[in-house]
C-alpha cells in the first residue's frame, strides 16, 4: 500500500511541477522581449512618458528623460520618427553606434541587449520608434531580481499542489486499505459488518463499493453459517437411523433364523428411510449447486402436470388448481416444480381426507404468486418463523418427514429472487405462497 501511495502521490506532483515549471520556462522563452519591456522599471512606461513630454513639453524636457534613465538605469535611448529621423539627440554616443554597424547589429558580439519598440501617440497619432540598448550586467542583475518574484510563486504553488496531491492521494489510498482489510478479516472468518460504515456512506464510487462489500461478506457469512449448521443437523439426523439399522443388524446376528426373517423388514424399512433422507438432502444441495442457465417456464402446464401427478398418488385428497392463463417466466423449472411439489406434498401430511387442496397462481405486476393451502390445524404461530430452516418441525407433529420439503421450497425461491412466505389461513388451515419475480434476480 505505501507503494502504491508513493507512487499516486509522486504522479500528481510531478506532473503539477512540471506542467507549471514548463509553463513559466517557455513563456519565458517565446516572449523573452516582451518581459523585459513590460517589467523591466526602466521601460515598462518609457515610450508613454516620454511621448507625452516631447508632445507637451518640448525637446529638452524629453532629453531630460532620457538622461534621467540612463543615470538611474544605465540605459542608452534612440526615439526615431517614421521617417527613421533623429527625434532628440538621445542618449547612444555615435562611436557605439558605429560599433554596432561594424558587428552588424549581432547581439552575441555586443556587449548590451538591444530592444526597439513602436509607439503610437494617442494625442497626435505620430508614431515612434524607440531603440533601447542595456548592458548585459545591468540585464543579468535585473533578471535575478526579477526572477524572484515568479520563483517564489512557483514555490508557493508547489507546496499548496503538493499538500493537494496528498491530500487526493490518502482520499484513494485509505479507502483502499479499509477493503484490504475487510477482505482479510473475510478470508480468516472474522470479518465485522459495521467495519465499513463509515466508508460506506461516502457518496462516492468507494461508498457504493464498500456498500455492496458489505452485502457480500454479509451474504458468504449467512452462507457459510447455513453451511456450518447444515453439516451438523446432518450429522444428527443420519445418526437416529444409522443406529437404529446398526441395532436392528446386531440382533439379527443374535437371533434365530425365524426371527431373522421376522428383522428384515425393519432393516428395508430403515433403509428406505435413510435413502429418503439422503434423497431430500441431496436435493437441497442441488438448489444451491444448479448453474443451468435459467430458461422460459410454462407455469399454466408445470401445476397442470403437478395437479395430475399429485391425484393419482392421492385420489383421497384432490387438488384445486386455479391459475391464471398464459403464467410464464424465465427461471429454472426444475426447481419450480421441484419447490410446488414439495408444498403440495406438505399440504398432503395434515389435509384431511375428502377437503382439496387449494392452488392458486395469479400474476401481481411484475411478479407471480403461487399459493398452496391445506385444512388442516395449522402451525403455532411462534413456530412460523422457524418454518422452512432445514431439518426443522413443529413440535406435536405426527405426520412422516424430515423437515425439508419447506426448505427446498424457500431455497428454490431465494435462487430466483424470490420469497416462501408461510403463515396460518385466516379461514382454517395452513397456507405457503411462492413469490417469483417475472425475471430471476438469482442470489448465491
Amino acid at each position: 500500500m505505501r507503494s502504491l501511495f508513493w507512487r499516486i502521490l509522486a504522479s500528481f506532483w510531478l506532473a503539477i511541477a512540471l506542467v507549471a515549471g514548463l509553463s513559466i520556462l517557455l513563456g519565458h522563452m517565446l516572449n523573452q522581449d516582451a518581459w523585459i519591456l513590460s517589467r523591466h522599471p526602466g521601460l515598462a512606461t518609457l515610450a508613454e512618458d516620454w511621448t507625452q513630454t516631447y508632445e507637451e513639453q518640448g525637446e529638452e524636457a524629453a532629453q531630460d528623460i532620457l538622461e534621467q534613465r540612463k543615470k538611474q538605469y544605465h540605459i542608452d535611448v534612440q526615439v526615431l520618427n517614421e521617417s527613421g529621423d533623429p527625434v532628440v539627440r538621445g542618449t547612444f554616443p555615435r562611436r557605439a553606434a558605429a560599433f554596432e554597424a561594424r558587428q552588424h547589429n549581432d547581439d552575441r558580439r555586443l556587449p548590451w541587449r538591444r530592444l526597439t519598440v513602436e509607439y503610437t501617440s494617442p494625442k497626435s497619432g505620430d508614431t515612434y520608434l524607440l531603440i533601447y540598448r542595456i548592458p548585459h550586467p545591468e540585464l543579468d542583475a535585473w533578471h535575478r531580481g526579477s526572477l524572484l518574484w515568479p520563483l517564489s510563486a512557483l514555490g508557493i504553488a508547489l507546496v499548496v499542489l503538493t499538500l493537494f496531491s496528498l491530500l487526493v492521494t490518502l482520499s484513494i489510498t485509505r479507502p483502499l486499505s479499509r477493503l484490504r482489510g475487510a477482505v482479510h478479516d473475510l478470508g480468516q472468518t472474522t470479518y465485522q459488518q459495521n467495519s465499513l460504515a463509515k466508508l460506506a456512506s461516502r457518496r462516492d464510487e468507494f461508498g457504493v463499493l464498500a456498500k455492496d462489500f458489505n452485502l457480500m461478506g454479509a451474504r458468504l457469512q449467512s452462507l457459510i453459517g447455513s453451511q456450518r449448521q447444515l453439516l451438523r443437523d446432518v450429522s444428527h439426523e443420519l445418526r437416529s437411523p444409522l443406529a437404529r439399522l446398526k441395532i436392528a443388524l446386531a440382533l439379527a446376528e443374535r437371533s434365530a433364523p425365524e426371527e431373522r426373517e421376522r428383522l428384515w423388514p425393519r432393516l428395508t424399512r430403515e433403509c428406505d428411510r435413510l435413502e429418503a433422507l439422503i434423497s431430500e438432502i441431496l436435493a437441497l444441495a442441488r438448489v444451491d449447486a444448479d448453474q443451468a442457465s435459467a430458461e422460459e417456464v410454462d407455469l399454466n402446464q408445470l401445476l397442470q402436470e403437478l395437479q395430475r401427478e399429485t391425484v393419482l398418488g392421492y385420489p383421497q385428497q384432490p387438488v384445486q388448481l386455479d391459475a391464471e392463463q398464459a403464467l410464464s417466466l424465465r427461471g429454472w423449472p426444475t426447481m419450480i416444480e421441484r419447490a410446488v411439489d414439495n408444498l403440495l406434498r406438505n399440504a398432503q401430511r395434515f389435509n384431511p381426507e375428502g377437503q382439496p387442496i387449494e392452488v392458486q397462481a395469479r400474476r401481481q405486476g411484475e411478479r407471480i404468486q403461487i399459493s398452496v393451502r391445506d385444512h388442516g390445524p395449522g402451525v403455532e404461530a411462534e413456530h412460523l418463523a422457524q418454518l422452512g430452516e432445514p431439518f426443522f418441525r413443529a413440535p406435536g407433529q405426527s405426520a412422516p418427514g424430515h423437515g425439508l420439503g419447506l426448505a427446498i421450497a424457500r431455497r428454490a425461491a431465494e435462487r430466483h429472487g424470490g420469497s416462501l412466505t408461510l403463515a396460518n389461513h385466516p379461514q382454517g388451515g395452513f397456507i405457503a405462497t411462492l413469490d417469483l419475480p417475472l425475471t430471476p434476480g438469482v442470489t448465491g
